[in-house]
């Protein structure tokens, strides 16, 4: 059986892990929907709606209706590699969510995690 990378999961599998991930340190659901926004420009009933579909964690990062342009000033490391490092595009989106949903977590301020 072929291993299914973290494009090909669910987004109702993934983006749970990710509130989780803020709420362990005391952060809440809206402030996870808040920062997914403002990278990718879902509004939070569309997120709520992907929630609710079978859509993948890449196809909703890939589909993202106004990927945000300062997203390229997210830098620092997540999961031991450097954001701005990662080649590949879909690859990277992964990871600046991932980065911004640990800043949060790590009780950074919301100005500082939305650069």
């Amino acid at each position: 059986m072929p291993r299914k990378t973290v494009f090909d999961m669910l987004f109702a599998d993934v983006y749970p892990a990710l509130i989780r991930k803020a709420e362990r340190k005391g952060r809440s659901r809206a402030e996870v929907y808040e920062v997914t926004s403002w990278l990718t420009g879902y509004a939070a009933e569309e997120i709520d709606a992907a929630l609710a579909s079978d859509i993948s964690y890449g196809a909703f990062l890939d589909q993202a209706p106004a990927y945000n342009l300062r997203a390229e000033l997210i830098t620092g490391k997540i999961c031991g590699i450097q954001v701005e490092s990662i080649e590949d595009p879909l690859m990277k989106r992964v990871r600046q969510l991932d980065k911004l949903v640990d800043e949060l977590a790590r009780g950074k301020a919301m100005e500082k995690v939305l650069k």
